[in-house]
């Protein structure tokens, strides 16, 4: 626990000197982060090629190994969302409700950052430089701690980041790193209350419900998506299965893909046969309901915890509901509020759907893998909220402020 009260106390005096550091010097340290990932690239891939190996080694899945992957575009990708956060409006400053009271006083608030994240992660290099970016340029340092499987990897993605930090001016402890891996240090984290702000973990559901469970400092969740979509009696077919597709093929390992397909009967017996062939196609395999697997062939049964599995893989459940209110009652039963969706041409359907959905994102005839930061205009994000209080969604840099009330007078007196 010394080690780790040390480093919030370094982390803490790199906040309070972000707090106040000027957005050109932010976006200036954020320009010196995306040349330094270019400059160790070669050190960068060499370290993720040894912790891929030892993945594959010790049976990871393809999923969490695809996560653990960098490839140079990928890398490039990554950079490329540093260099965007830095083109990105700074909130930190910015003044809203601003009003005079009828006693005269003034009052307004104005956006501060957070002040020391903790990031929790597995298995995701990119969250690394994601975290630090938007901390960054927000005003707040990072305390971050990744799995086992991926430390080679983000200990060389910090020596790039420090190296920037260092080339602008700005404190390198403004990012710092757990650089074990004993899980006695994640317990440390959560119970660093003096010195961390935000834990924000990024992981499957054991280390979300360890961090509820054990932690003294606030815990922002999420990321754990059993997506759905529904297809409405009204849906364009021929585009529906386009936006089927690519929900689920595009990129399956991550926590925006569709894991559930629920289908108006009126056009399952035309659909379902259309998204078996074209996502079969892809080596996408199907669990359904009696009614689901009498439609197509390749379709297994379901069980009934399938309902709300989170596959991660190129797995999909498909089930026949009788209307908009059987899917609406399907979602709230197995969806985990995070991304779900109607594909219809009724606007009274969609707006409905809207309505009743209590998801963190709720789309109309459009694919779920929208769902983050970058593709909803936020730059990077640091993690997809799930949760209702302070921030819901993809995390920007909006969401890694809070605010202070600023309240002038002119010697005001109370009453």
């Amino acid at each position: 626990m010394t080690a780790m009260i040390n480093l919030g106390r370094r982390a803490k005096a790199a906040a309070q000197t972000l707090a106040v550091t000027p957005t050109q010097d932010k976006n200036r340290a954020l320009e010196a982060i995306t040349a330094a990932l270019a400059t160790h690239q070669a050190s960068i891939l060499a370290a993720n090629a040894d912790d891929i190996a030892e993945a594959e080694a010790g049976g990871l899945t393809d999923a969490l190994i695809d996560r653990l992957r960098l490839t140079p575009d990928r890398l490039q990708a990554i950079a490329a969302g540093v260099q965007q956060v830095a083109g990105l409006p700074d909130p930190v400053g910015e003044e809203f409700d601003v009003r005079t009271l009828p006693n005269g006083l003034r009052v307004r608030r104005r956006r501060t950052p957070l002040g020391v994240l903790g990031v929790i992660y597995e298995a995701r290099p990119n969250v690394t430089v994601d975290s630090a970016a938007l901390a960054l340029k927000s005003g707040n340092a990072t305390i971050m701690r990744g799995g086992s499987e991926t430390l080679r990897s983000n200990l060389a993605l910090i020596a790039a980041i420090c190296d920037g930090l260092a080339a602008a001016g700005l404190p390198t402890d403004s990012v710092s790193y757990v650089d074990k891996t004993d899980r006695s240090l994640v317990l440390d984290m959560l119970r660093l209350h003096t010195h961390i702000d935000m834990i924000i973990p990024r992981g499957g559901a054991g280390l979300h419900t360890f961090c509820r469970e054990n932690a003294t400092v606030p815990v922002i969740t999420g990321g754990i998506g059993v997506c759905h979509l529904y297809v409405d009696a009204s849906a364009d077919l021929d585009a529906a299965v386009g936006v089927i597709h690519n929900a689920k093929v595009q990129r399956p390992s991550v926590c925006n893909a569709l894991d559930t397909l629920l289908v108006h009967p009126d056009v399952a017996g035309t659909l379902i046969p259309r998204v078996v062939e074209r996502l079969g196609a892809d080596g996408v395999t199907f669990r359904g309901d009696a009614r689901s697997t009498a439609l197509a062939d390749g379709i297994e049964p379901a069980g009934p915890e399938d309902w709300d599995r989170e596959w991660l893989s190129l797995v999909l459940g498909i089930r026949v509901v009788d209307g908009l209110e059987e899917a609406v009652g399907h979602i709230r039963e197995h969806s985990t509020g995070h991304s779900d969706g109607i594909l219809t041409t009724d606007a009274q359907h969609a707006e409905h759907f809207i309505n009743v959905v209590d998801s963190a994102a709720v789309y109309v005839n459009a694919s779920t893998r929208f769902t983050d930061g970058g593709e909803l205009g936020l730059g990077a994000e640091v993690a997809v909220s799930t949760q209702k209080l302070h921030a819901r969604g993809p995390m920007g840099l909006t969401e890694l402020t809070t605010y202070k009330w600023i309240v002038e007078g002119d010697n005001h007196i109370r009453s």
